[in-house]
């Protein structure tokens, strides 16, 4: 017997893909540092609602705050933000089987930080792009499916990677494998870097893609993230509209513009309007994975002599918003257009 589910962090990510996992009969322990969250899971009366569009519905399962988990288990996926990836994989090492694995659903480059503290070999890497909102304790928002992408670290195909390919094929009947995991996780960045744009203005994130005037600091911030994942020796793969050869060298604004239209269509009927980062400036008044998801394409940049104004500018633009210095506005995009 493989044992219990572990799922470190029940928010968006990790909320959903487990109690969908709970609702076909799997075993799931949740663990959260919201310890009202944890209450609620475990809660006969209450439980972990999953609401939306697609489906509502509710389970129970055991649930825990960090300190208060017990045993070791060898199936664990990660679902915490991108900044608390390297305290979550030592929070949860102690809880690891030697011959465990952890399964890394965020959003970021965060296979290599957890590899550092679990060791390689139990570390496997995961792409996600459906829609999903924290509510607040015992609520979660499915507002959208979207790509589900699993991969070894080496790009092998392993019995672990099947067996986990079925688990969360669950959840989203599309999920893949991949060789190239690495590829998803750079056109992940080069998409996050427009929802970061997103995030400072007002409008939702279809309605933000689809201005016109903005399709220059689409153009550029999704130009510098393909460029520096080129540099990186990574060819990044396309996905619910996102498609990186659009934006890479070479790509036309013709191109560019049908790949925007593209976007805009998968997220017209999303329930989910505005980005995650959003909520975490305006509605959570915390801060973002800024500086563990485009810092590093930055400094990436840098290491290979490649110049990123438009990044650096939305960088900039998030971290003012996080201090409280600079207000939520459509014209903050304006501001960043290339000159």
């Amino acid at each position: 017997m493989a044992g219990p589910v572990l799922v470190w962090g029940a928010g968006a990510i990790g909320g959903t893909v487990g109690a969908a996992l709970v609702r076909a009969g799997h075993a799931v322990v949740f663990v959260d540092i919201e310890a009202e969250h944890v209450a609620a899971i475990r809660d006969p009366a209450r439980g972990l609602a999953i609401e939306g569009p697609l489906e509502n519905y509710t389970v129970h399962a055991p649930a825990f705050t960090p300190e208060a988990l017990r045993g070791r288990f060898r199936r664990v996926l990660l679902c915490v933000k991108a900044q608390h990836t390297e305290a979550a994989a030592r929070a949860l090492l102690p809880h690891l089987a030697e011959d465990g694995f952890v399964v890394s659903l965020q959003n970021g480059l965060c296979e290599p930080i957890i590899a550092h503290v679990v060791g390689e070999a139990r570390t496997v890497g995961a792409f996600v792009n459906f829609s999903a909102d924290w509510l607040g304790p015992g609520r979660v928002l499915y507002g959208g499916r979207g790509a589900v992408v699993l991969g070894e670290l080496d790009g092998t195909e392993t019995p672990r990677l099947e067996a986990l390919h079925r688990l969360l094929r669950v959840f989203e009947p599309d999920a893949i494998t991949t060789p190239n995991l690495a590829g998803y996780l750079w056109g992940k960045l080069g998409y996050g870097a427009l929802l970061f744009a997103q995030a400072v203005g007002e409008k939702g994130i279809a309605d933000c893609l689809e201005r016109a005037e903005l399709l220059p600091l689409w153009r550029a911030l999704g130009g510098e993230v393909m460029r520096v994942a080129a540099a990186e020796g990574v060819v990044p793969r396309g996905f619910n509209g996102f498609d990186p050869a659009a934006f890479a060298p070479g790509g036309t604004e013709a191109a560019a513009r049908a790949s925007v239209a593209a976007m805009v269509a998968f997220n017209r009927p999303n329930a989910k309007t505005h980005s995650g980062i959003w909520r975490d400036l305006w509605v959570r008044r915390r801060t973002t994975e800024v500086d563990a998801q485009l810092a590093p394409v930055a400094e990436a940049g840098r290491r290979h002599g490649i110049p990123t104004p438009a990044l650096d500018r939305l960088i900039g633009q998030v971290h003012e918003c996080e201090r409280g210095t600079r207000a939520m506005s459509d014209a903050n995009l304006l501001e960043m257009l290339p000159a």
